[in-house]
């Protein structure tokens, strides 16, 4: 073997040894839905380190053992007695829920410290919020039939990117375990997007609600590098034609296939959002949105039920008692049947808040409008002062002390 043929049979070994490092790497990233051995043997230790959270947070072991009962019964209240079926392993963490914070890192440990905050003081810092809302633009290219900012689309933007970073340095301050970037489009914010989360405090998981408008693989690398955890990109029909025309754009599901598509290449967790009309429910268009949310590689699928607030105001859009028997049984059997185990975790809002009431409204989370005023969610527009003003900390403590009107 000559000089050049063993250089040649190096570079050759070299690169092959980088690609199955991408490879590797890739493999690692990917999200996908666990269940099974793997599901029970990071199941087993979440509760583990549940454990040392709590032996750190309190002296008396009393205490250890009515703070775990806490968390468990906490659990209880909002799943019920069914059993974790499945998680979403993403990154290198998993994910349990769509609005918890994956396991095992910083972020998931002030969100379990804020939680028993509740049941006892802790000894450390904990968030003010769960998770938080912010709109960071007025403008759309979409005429959404559901949309709850209808009477302020396409107007002139009140928050520069100046004031959005004070907004996510005023929250972080408080402390919040997520903030979900909205809109309008929030998409038609890159720079603003990329500059925020770049020089925010990395306390946070941050991610974007979008139609998937300009989720472009290049936008999707730099959201992901700047600190994006993942996207849920709104699907209001399994049929494209019949999503485009409740988006009342032509090419509104193409902007979804190819936002879910560049989103996984950047390693982004993806939920889609669906608008459960009273039209759209049906246990075969159910089924059929989950399969299609599966072949699609989505974790979550998130269930929103319609309001009559912004385009939807003063019409009967309420779901029937009969149509939120059907969603809550379709929640139950997708999220524990063993035969749907390799299907995405359904998060469904109504469902938690008609059995223990509303979480936001300042209590563990809030809406932070496209004028920076403070309301108790996207869907309740109860103007409570603007985040930015002096009076934040009274507002907000109207706000929590008010509660949710709906729930």
């Amino acid at each position: 073997m000559n000089s050049l043929e063993a250089i040649s049979i190096s570079a050759n070994a070299m690169a092959n040894s980088i690609m199955d490092d991408v490879n590797e790497r890739q493999h690692i990233n990917k999200s996908k839905v666990i269940s099974g051995f793997e599901k029970e043997w990071v199941h087993f230790k979440i509760r583990l380190s549940l454990v040392v959270i709590i032996v750190k947070s309190y002296a008396n072991p009393k205490d250890w053992i009515s703070a775990f009962k806490y968390l468990v019964k906490l659990r209880k209240k909002f799943l019920g007695n069914y059993k974790l079926n499945k998680m979403v392993k993403a990154n290198g963490k998993y994910y349990m829920g769509l609005y918890t914070p994956g396991w095992n890192d910083t972020i998931y440990k002030k969100f379990i410290l804020s939680q028993l905050n509740d049941f006892k003081k802790v000894k450390y810092a904990v968030n003010r919020f769960n998770s938080v809302f912010l709109a960071v633009t007025k403008k759309c290219a979409l005429q959404c039939k559901h949309c709850y900012e209808w009477d302020n689309l396409n107007k002139k933007d009140v928050l520069t990117s100046e004031k959005i970073k004070l907004v996510v340095d005023k929250l972080q301050q408080k402390g919040v375990s997520q903030i979900q970037f909205s809109g309008g489009e929030p998409l038609l914010k890159v720079d603003t997007l990329v500059d925020v989360m770049s020089n925010s405090k990395k306390t946070t998981n941050f991610w974007v609600a979008t139609s998937g408008f300009k989720l472009t693989e290049n936008n999707a690398c730099r959201l992901k590098e700047a600190g994006l955890t993942g996207v849920i990109i709104s699907l209001d029909h399994f049929i494209p034609n019949k999503h485009n025309a409740f988006r009342g754009f032509k090419d509104a599901y193409y902007w979804v296939e190819e936002a879910i598509k560049n989103a996984h290449k950047s390693n982004l967790v993806v939920a889609l959002s669906v608008c459960v009309t009273n039209e759209f429910v049906s246990e075969e268009n159910l089924m059929n949105y989950l399969k299609l949310a599966k072949k699609l590689g989505v974790s979550f699928v998130q269930f929103l039920e319609p309001k009559p607030v912004g385009h939807f105001a003063d019409r009967d859009v309420l779901l029937t008692n009969d149509n939120i028997k059907i969603l809550e049984n379709f929640y139950v059997k997708l999220n524990y049947g063993m035969t749907y185990k390799t299907f995405p975790i359904i998060t469904y809002h109504g469902l938690y808040q008609r059995k223990i009431g509303c979480y936001n409204a300042g209590i563990k989370g809030m809406y932070v409008d496209t004028n920076g005023e403070m309301n108790a969610c996207p869907f309740c527009h109860t103007k409570n002062g603007n985040v930015l003003d002096d009076s934040f900390e009274e507002q907000l403590e109207v706000m929590s002390n008010r509660g949710c009107s709906s729930y």
